[in-house]
Parts: C-alpha cells; sequence; structure tokens
C-alpha cells in the first residue's frame, strides 16, 4: 500500500468515528481529527511520508467529505489543473523562480488544495496567501498547511471587499461562477451589473487585477463560456484596458462531468508602461491526459510560443 493510501486509513478511519459518535459532518470530523493531530492528541504517522504524499492523503478524505455533503461552495481544484497551473506559473516567472521566490495570491482558496499543489511542486519558492469566506474551509486549509509544513498566510473575508494584501507578482484562483449577492460592494467595480446582481466570476477578475503588481500575472480557471452573453462587452473591454490576455488554454472534455462545467485556463498580464502587449496570443487545447505523445506536442507548442514571445 503506498504511504498516501496509509494515511488516508489513518484519518478517514478516525474521522468516521467521530462522525458517528459525535453527531458531525464528516468534514467537521475530519477538521478536528486534523486539527488534534497538530496538537498531538492523535497520531497518524507513516514514516518517510512526503508533503505531496500527506497533502494528497488529506486531498482524497476532503473530497470524501464534500461529495457526502451538498453544499455548492465546497468544491475542490483536481490535482491535475493544479499540476498546468503550476506548470504555466513556472513558464512565466522561469528567471524569478530560479534566482528566489515569487508572492503569490489565491481568492477563492478553499481547502487549500490548488495553492499546496503549486507551493509542493515549487519546494519553498513560493510566498502564499489565501482568503476564503468559508469558515470550514479555510480552518481546513490552514490544517492541511501547517501539516504538510507549507507556509500560507490565510484570511477569512470575503475576498471582494477591501483586503489587507500587498500586492502581488501573481494571482491564482479557480474563479467562483455565479452572481454575487453583495450589491453595496459591487457597486465599488467596474464590471458591477448595470442592473440586478453582478457577476461574482467578472468581479473576481477585476479584484485580482487591483492586487497584482504592474507587470504581473495572472491564472485563472474559468468557465469555457466565460467570453459569452450580453455581459462580455464589458468584460472584454475591461481587459482591453487594463491587462493583455497572454493565453487561453482549453481543458480536456474528460475532465469535467459535463459540458456546463467545462473550464479553461486564461492567463493575463497585468499592463505595465514599460512592457507590451504580447505579438500573438496563445491558442491551445490540453490533449486527452492519457495521451503522452500529444500530451508531450502540447508542451512543446507552448515552449514554441514562449521562445517567440
Amino acid at each position: 500500500m503506498e504511504k498516501f493510501e496509509q494515511i488516508f486509513m489513518h484519518i478517514n478511519g478516525e474521522a468516521e468515528k467521530r462522525e458517528e459518535k459525535q453527531e458531525q459532518t464528516y468534514l467537521e470530523a475530519l477538521l478536528s481529527t486534523l486539527e488534534d493531530t497538530l496538537d498531538e492528541a492523535f497520531s497518524w504517522e507513516v514514516e518517510g511520508a512526503t508533503k505531496e504524499e500527506m497533502r494528497k492523503a488529506i486531498q482524497i478524505a476532503i473530497l470524501k467529505g464534500m461529495r457526502k455533503g451538498s453544499q455548492p461552495n465546497h468544491q475542490m481544484t483536481p490535482d491535475t489543473l493544479g499540476l498546468l497551473v503550476s506548470y504555466f506559473v513556472e513558464q512565466f516567472f522561469e528567471k524569478e523562480l530560479a534566482e528566489g521566490t515569487i508572492s503569490i495570491l489565491d481568492l477563492a482558496v478553499g481547502t487549500g488544495n490548488l495553492l499546496y499543489t503549486m507551493m509542493n511542486a515549487q519546494n519553498g519558492k513560493i510566498q502564499a496567501t489565501g482568503i476564503e469566506v468559508d469558515e470550514l474551509l479555510i480552518r481546513l486549509a490552514a490544517a492541511t498547511g501547517d501539516l504538510i509544513e507549507q507556509q500560507v498566510t490565510l484570511y477569512r473575508q470575503d475576498a471582494l471587499d477591501k483586503l489587507l494584501v500587498d500586492p502581488v507578482d501573481a494571482v491564482v484562483c479557480d474563479l467562483p461562477v455565479g452572481y454575487y449577492p453583495n450589491e453595496e460592494v459591487a457597486l465599488d467595480y467596474e464590471l458591477c451589473a448595470s442592473e440586478g446582481m453582478s457577476f461574482a466570476h467578472y468581479l473576481f477578475i477585476e479584484q485580482a487585477i487591483r492586487y497584482t503588481k504592474d507587470g504581473g500575472y495572472l491564472f485563472f480557471l474559468i468557465p469555457a463560456n466565460l467570453f459569452e452573453g450580453a455581459e462580455a462587452k464589458k468584460l472584454h473591454q475591461y481587459l482591453k484596458t487594463h491587462a493583455w490576455i497572454q493565453a487561453v488554454i482549453q481543458l480536456p472534455e474528460t475532465l469535467f462531468s459535463s459540458k456546463a462545467h467545462e473550464k479553461s485556463i486564461l492567463i493575463l498580464q497585468k499592463q505595465h508602461k514599460k512592457l507590451r502587449a504580447p505579438r500573438e496570443v496563445l491558442l491551445a487545447k490540453v490533449p486527452n491526459m492519457s495521451n503522452k505523445q500529444a500530451l508531450a506536442m502540447f508542451f512543446e507548442k507552448v515552449q514554441m510560443w514562449k521562445e517567440s514571445k
């Protein structure tokens, strides 16, 4: 049995016991198990387990809890997408990562899976900050971060309100999709709807650009139909003024349960007067992940585009 499976069996067994005994949801029971591990009240040490094996085990347990519950905001960014975003961050910050660290903000950190996948891949090269409004999710993110020894600054608040965060080199975000209920806060945004409730995913893009350094990059997981619909014209106009589109990467349909849930990766660069827009936007489609040859060709296309910039 692999180490991450052994860890999962330990924490899952304990969480199930607590769920039954204390009449909690599985996620609440899992949180108390993780927090007690940090307080040394419960132990599930597996000798020689890496940070990545521990993250995977906790992630599987969280996923189990999310499947048992039915809250729409309890979603997790899958590892595959986390690793792809991490790859693109690496491409755009190759020099900076080779020489030191970069600062990254996740405006919808959830349980931290996207951020921790990247942090483990970059091995100490990321100074991370995460924002999350849901108390259960942010506590799971905090406990996971402590257990895998990844330092991250977490704020529990509405990510569209004013933030106590300095501008960062990069923003990553699996955009929460839907309407934003706080119409008063939405009025502070250029992308506020002219009438009725505004799209949260539009406001998240604007907020992300606000907190990115000039010339910095933004990596979004977006609904595949982001640029369609009546309001999209406003988004196009906003991006034209504030950012340059670097890449739009279509993701394989096989990663999603239905067409309605399909996503793409959107990479933006915040405009800077000393820089210029890319000569060509990278438009590419990630092939089926099991097709190694097609995947190699995809990465080759990205490299060729990068060299021609």
